[in-house]
Order: C-alpha cells, then sequence, then structure tokens
C-alpha cells in the first residue's frame, strides 16, 4: 500500500519535522488495528520494523512552503527481495490483511486522530505517544550523520522536541537530530 497525504501548515502547528512521529504513531496503531498479532515497534525517526528489525513500513515527509506531503509505504501482502536491509510484509508474519483501499482508509483515520492531538496537544505529547511504541531503551543503534560521521550506542529515548538520544560508549548521550539509524 502506497499513499499519500497533504498537511496544509497553521501558524499555531508545532515544528513541521514532528510530523514524522505523528505518522510514525498513526502507521504503529493502524497496523495494530489491521494485524493485532503481529508484533512491531517504531525506529526513529518513523519507520515500523518487526523485533528482529525487519522492516515493513517506511515514511517520507517533503515540505514545499506551507505544505508537507506524507507518503507512507506499507508492504500489505509482497515485499522487495535482496535488498541491504531485512523488509517484510504482513502476509508474510502471518496476517491477513485488508485490500490496500481497506488499508489506506484505517490509516487515514488514524492520521487524521493523531494530527488533530500534533495540533491541539503539541510536539511532546506525540513524542510519548511514539516513545510507547518503540523499541525498548537499551536497544543498540548505529546513527550514520549527514556529515559522514558514524555512531553506535544505545537507545536512551527522545528528548522533548523529537531528537533522539544515544548513549555512547563513554557514557556521555548525543542528541541526534538527523542521520540514518539502524538497529544492531
Amino acid at each position: 500500500m502506497f499513499a499519500s497525504t497533504i498537511v496544509r501548515l497553521r501558524e499555531t502547528d508545532p515544528a513541521p519535522a514532528s510530523l514524522a512521529f505523528v505518522t510514525a504513531v498513526a502507521v504503529f496503531d493502524a497496523v495494530r488495528q489491521i494485524a493485532p498479532q503481529v508484533s512491531i515497534c517504531v525506529k526513529w525517526p518513523n519507520d515500523i520494523l518487526t523485533p528482529d528489525g525487519a522492516k515493513l513500513c517506511g515514511v517520507l515527509l517533503e515540505r514545499a512552503s506551507d505544505a508537507v506531503v506524507v507518503g507512507i509505504g506499507l508492504n500489505l501482502i509482497w515485499h522487495p527481495q535482496n535488498l541491504e536491509r531485512k523488509v517484510t510484509d504482513l502476509r508474510t508474519l502471518g496476517a491477513t490483511p485488508p485490500d490496500a483501499q481497506t488499508a489506506v482508509e484505517i490509516v487515514a483515520e488514524v492520521f487524521a486522530r493523531y494530527l488533530a492531538i500534533w495540533r491541539q496537544s503539541g510536539v511532546e505529547v506525540i513524542v510519548r505517544h511514539w516513545e510507547a511504541r518503540a523499541h525498548p531503551r537499551g536497544t543498540a543503534l548505529s546513527a550514520m550523520l549527514p556529515d559522514g560521521e558514524h555512531l553506535h550506542g544505545l537507545y536512551a529515548g527522545l528528548n522533548a522536541d523529537g531528537a533522539l538520544q544515544l548513549r555512547l560508549a563513554d557514557g556521555s548521550i548525543r542528541a541526534i537530530h538527523a542521520a540514518d539509524v539502524f538497529l544492531i
């Protein structure tokens, strides 16, 4: 299932980048509704994974002026093969997913609910929802920063604006605002 929606930003909206967390929480809850028996978690900032790190869903946000296009790709009955990372789909995980149209309608309804929470209550509330759906604290992560720096550490939660808190080997915590992050 591939779907996109447009969020028209308002002056009173939280930071647009935090829509990644809104989308992750919404897709997580939609997948739980579609396939409650499937074990999943979110990975910073917005991937939906199985506990062994196989990617089930990805999200892409693109901003143009006062609009953010939110793209969602959820693997219902098929997933790409021979990629450098593990991927999966709901059918492979033992679920009987609905058709794509029904899945889109479920995702859209849940997304609208969390978008309203984001607008009314702010980023911190959405971040707490996100953390409740994430892999456990202490999970080993690898982060490739935009400047090429590669960090390894343990997941230590998110700060109030959604930055990934990565506990490094020396015990310090580094806030990550942009990176490709992988479970290790």
